[in-house]
């Protein structure tokens, strides 16, 4: 059946765990924008938590099933990857034998499902790549590798059977090429397709406070400690407190996704709080888990610029919201931000050290209003091309061309 976007297509999403992060946000973004256009769009996962996820996800513009909630996560704080794998292919083994087909299926960091999903034949298969997981996951000893040698040569021989492999950045395509040697040699290649933001649930903002603000998950590759220990290093400059009378004020709020369940989000949080002690900044310093949507808008609506910390990040979608917002980020000079934040125009991008960042940090204490002259750009920026319009256009157009290979 046709509409105005093509092919009403049956679309079936698959994956781990839907919460709060960035992977999350682009399934939903996909989700909300292809039900848009048009097409029946359904979300399988292991685990929701209705009041740990974004909103969209049950406010029924497309419906959500769970299954395999009561698979465990680990194993004694091990084996993390192993039952990701598990669990995931209970749910597309569910997929299988209790649905009809789907046209496609989209699937994302988790490719071992991939030949499971193609043995029915009228299915495409399409794969999403944030980012290849044996780079992300430790082989620091000997147990580990041995551990994840079998793991790694699946994900690279399960991704290379989709019909379809996207990337969410040229970065991670470079990085894709270099890691996959195999499907390299097959020639193999992904296409870029960039995450968005919905731009729309953003207003400009009415002032600007004295507040620096981070966002991202409580895990310790996201390099938080970075925010805290700048903010520290730019309250105690003397030229800073010279040359700003209202230095006294400045607040940094340390906001993002945090999980109970998982001991690095837990451990990790109480150290950045030691940090922020022992730098004299406790009281200073706002420690914010898990804030919903409109919490985080309001944050950014207040916020003076955005810091971004992780080093070496495929992409980022917390730059692309707090540009939406209208206000310029700071980020590493590294990775992803590279290809979203215009250095010196709607942020900065900086060598990941405390120096650098706080140097970036104190342009804007000395000139507000540059915060807001680069946040005005910013939002153009954001606007002009990385908008969820976009997105949901570029990314309707790979599936309904694949499934028009099919027909053809």
């Amino acid at each position: 059946m046709e509409t105005k976007s093509g092919l009403r297509l049956n679309i079936g999403i698959l994956h781990p765990d839907l919460g709060i992060g960035g992977a999350e946000r682009l399934i939903v973004d996909a989700a909300v924008e292809l039900a848009s256009h048009g097409h029946n769009v359904h979300i399988f996962t292991a685990h929701h938590d209705k009041n740990r996820c974004f909103e969209e996800t049950h406010s029924g513009t497309f419906p959500v099933t769970v299954y395999g909630s009561f698979l465990p996560r680990h194993i004694f704080q091990h084996f993390h990857a192993l039952c990701a794998y598990i669990r995931c292919i209970f749910v597309a083994l569910c997929m299988l034998f209790m649905w009809k087909s789907f046209d496609v299926v989209l699937i994302d960091q988790v490719s071992v499902v991939i030949p499971l999903m193609k043995l029915k034949r009228s299915t495409k298969v399409v794969f999403y790549c944030h980012f290849p997981d044996l780079l992300l996951a430790q082989h620091t000893t000997s147990l580990r590798r041995v551990y994840r040698k079998p793991i790694d040569f699946v994900e690279e021989l399960t991704t290379g059977l989709a019909d379809l492999i996207l990337v969410n950045s040229k970065f991670t395509a470079s990085t894709f090429v270099k890691t996959f040697k195999h499907l390299d040699s097959q020639e193999v290649r992904p296409a870029v397709l960039y995450p968005a933001v919905n731009v729309e649930q953003f207003t400009e903002p009415d002032a600007f406070k004295l507040n620096f603000l981070s966002i991202n998950r409580f895990e310790r590759k996201k390099n938080i400690d970075l925010a805290i220990s700048a903010f520290s290093m730019l309250c105690k400059d003397e030229t800073n407190v010279l040359q700003c009378r209202n230095l006294a004020d400045a607040t940094l709020t340390v906001a993002g996704g945090f999980d109970r369940r998982l001991r690095e989000n837990v451990e990790y949080l109480e150290e950045l709080k030691a940090l922020a002690d022992r730098e004299g900044m406790s009281d200073r310093v706002k420690f914010v888990t898990s804030c919903s949507t409109s919490e985080r808008n309001t944050f950014l609506s207040e916020c003076l610029c955005v810091l971004y910390t992780p080093k070496d990040e495929h992409f980022g979608i917390v730059p692309l919201e707090a540009m939406a917002a209208h206000k310029p980020v700071m980020a590493c000079n590294s990775g992803g931000p590279v290809e979203t934040i215009k250095d010196g125009i709607t942020g900065f991008l900086c060598n990941p050290n405390p120096e650098a960042f706080s140097s970036a940090m104190s342009k804007f204490i000395r000139e507000p209003q540059r915060a807001e002259k680069m946040g005005k750009d910013a939002r153009r920026h954001i606007e002009e091309s990385f908008s969820t319009k976009m997105f949901g256009q570029n990314l309707n157009g790979y599936l309904v061309d694949i499934v028009r290979e099919k027909i053809e």
